[in-house]
């Protein structure tokens, strides 16, 4: 597998990372398999992976991914700590709660970890991330005390991974995107502040839904044709590690599909919204209409439950809110000029029509 420069680190990773999410023990709603492998079957696997090259391995701090972490340092005891990167994260935001996460994850790894990202940071915690005393602080201290090598910042959100790219305490940023969900990849690779960073990319396979409806070769080279430095995806299984880390998928020479082939190709299904997710539409009551987009897809691509719970937090707001707005600001903002309020009256439809099934599926949760 070829490498690339993970930013100003030095580092040199590989194109496709590994997401050890599928091979913890236990129960993670949101995974479309649940695969609860005991520790060698998850270092077999783990080690398939590395033969075929692969350097970078990606986790979080226990309990977020379950034993993965855990079971990661045992890999690389095993391996050789020097032949890996060790790609760690938690969701904590203030210096404090960071700093002890840190503490925690390399206990859990058995040693440091080359990359910590600051976890699902957004608008809501962004603040409290960069100021002073905040995560970022805690992430430089931890750098100096040589816990870590280089600080992150992970988002699914364009405009936090920008301000990290403008911050020079930040070394490496990971986001999101896939060949559907392209649309913050097209602004990062129009900015050139990202080239300074390292920047890993998950979510390639939309949680597990897209190898349904396209190759994994196609998705796979549709990220790899943008600048990043590594591909996150999550493996379970000896057979995924071939299906994505053999030669021919990486280095054929497909042509990389068009955003409206991919819509064109999923109509096949379902009436997708032709919504990449450049976050570019701001609502001025605060609904986030490329979140509500993406479960609407998701719902169609095959999560429907995972989907419609997420759709079920606020459509009726947002969808009233639509009705009485005059402005729409969101549609002057919208590079596709999508008929946003039209499509969010559709998703509150969709919800309205499943009630059985969410009532059913949520008392079958309880």
């Amino acid at each position: 597998m070829r490498k690339r420069k993970l930013g100003k680190t030095g580092l040199m990773v590989s194109e496709i990372g590994f997401g050890t999410i599928p091979i913890l023990k236990g129960n993670v709603p949101v995974l479309p398999e649940y695969y609860n492998l005991e520790e060698a079957e998850a270092l077999f696997v783990m080690e398939a992976a590395f033969q075929r090259g692969c350097n970078l391995y990606d986790t979080a701090i226990v309990p977020e991914y379950g034993d993965a972490e855990i079971k990661l340092g045992a890999f690389a005891s095993y391996i050789g700590r020097e032949q890996i990167v060790i790609s760690d994260k938690a969701r904590f935001f203030d210096g404090n709660g960071i700093y002890q996460a840190v503490q925690t994850s390399c206990e859990n790894l058995g040693t440091y970890a080359d990359l910590y990202f600051v976890h699902q940071v957004d608008a809501e915690h962004e603040e409290e991330v960069f100021q002073a005393g905040g995560a970022l602080d805690a992430l430089t201290e931890l750098k100096e005390e040589g816990r870590i090598r280089f600080a992150g910042i992970a988002s699914h959100y364009y405009d936090t991974l920008l301000r990290g790219g403008k911050d020079p305490r930040v070394d490496v940023l990971q986001g999101s995107g896939n060949l559907l969900e392209r649309g913050m990849l097209d602004r990062i690779q129009a900015e050139p502040l990202f080239r300074e960073k390292g920047l890993l990319i998950n979510k390639v396979y939309a949680a597990g839904l897209l190898p349904c409806y396209f190759p994994v070769r196609t998705l796979l080279r549709s990220v790899l044709s943008y600048p990043i430095s590594c591909a996150l995806i999550g493996i379970g299984t000896l057979a995924q590690v071939r299906e994505a880390m053999e030669d021919s998928v990486l280095w054929g020479s497909d042509p990389i599909l068009s955003f409206e082939e991919v819509l064109s190709h999923l109509e096949k299904t379902y009436e997708p919204i032709p919504c990449d997710r450049c976050q570019r539409c701001h609502c001025p009551h605060g609904t986030e209409i490329h979140t509500l987009f993406r479960q609407y897809q998701y719902f169609f691509l095959g999560k429907d439950y995972w989907a419609l719970r997420k759709l079920n937090m606020g459509i009726e707001e947002s969808a009233a809110w639509c009705r009485g707005c005059v402005q729409m600001p969101c549609i002057k903002e919208c590079p596709k000029k999508i008929r946003i309020p039209d499509e969010i009256e559709k998703i509150y439809r969709l919800v309205k029509k499943h009630p059985v099934i969410w009532e059913s599926r949520k008392n079958t949760q309880a």
